[in-house]
This record gives C-alpha cells, structure tokens and sequence, in this order.
C-alpha cells in the first residue's frame, strides 16, 4: 500500500489494515515454513506495509501531544554551575 493512501486512512481503518498485514505475513511466513515457496516477495511488501501503518499512527500520536501540550518558546537553558564552581575552588 502507498504512503499517500495509507495518510489518508482513519484511525480505525489503519489499525484494520495493519491487523490484516499482520495476519497475512503469519500466514506467508507458516507457508513458508511448511516448504511452500510461492508469495516470499510478498513477505517484504507486508513488512514495509506494517512499517508504514505503524510510522503514520506514531506520526499521528505525536501530532496529538504536541497540540494538547504546546512547547515553552524562548525558554532560556540552565545556568552553568561549572564557572561557580571554579571560583570556589581558587578561593
């Protein structure tokens, strides 16, 4: 499946479809075991299909918490301790 299809799938139709991936590369990999060799390049497909579902959904969660929980802008970083306590130690 395409990166642009699956961006455009719902919430609950990727978790259908990464389900569906998944259930079908158990079935290809018990095939495989068994000796039957036909469908191996479809091991990959699946594999980079489960990938992209899982990337989009991260994608998404990660999208979520940063509008429910905006960064602090212009935040200025810890004072150094380190000259301190130089000082301190030459006195």
């Amino acid at each position: 499946m395409e990166l642009e299809k699956i961006r455009t799938l719902s919430d609950e139709e990727l978790v259908k479809a990464e389900l569906s991936a998944a259930e079908q590369l158990f079935r290809l990999r018990f095939q495989k075991s068994l000796g039957n060799q036909e469908g191996i390049k479809k091991l990959r497909v699946l594999k980079l299909d489960i990938a992209r579902s899982k990337t989009v959904a991260r994608e998404r969660v990660i999208a979520a918490d940063k509008a429910a929980n905006p960064a602090v802008v212009n935040a200025a970083p810890a004072k150094s301790t380190r000259t301190d306590r130089k000082k301190a130690k030459k006195a």
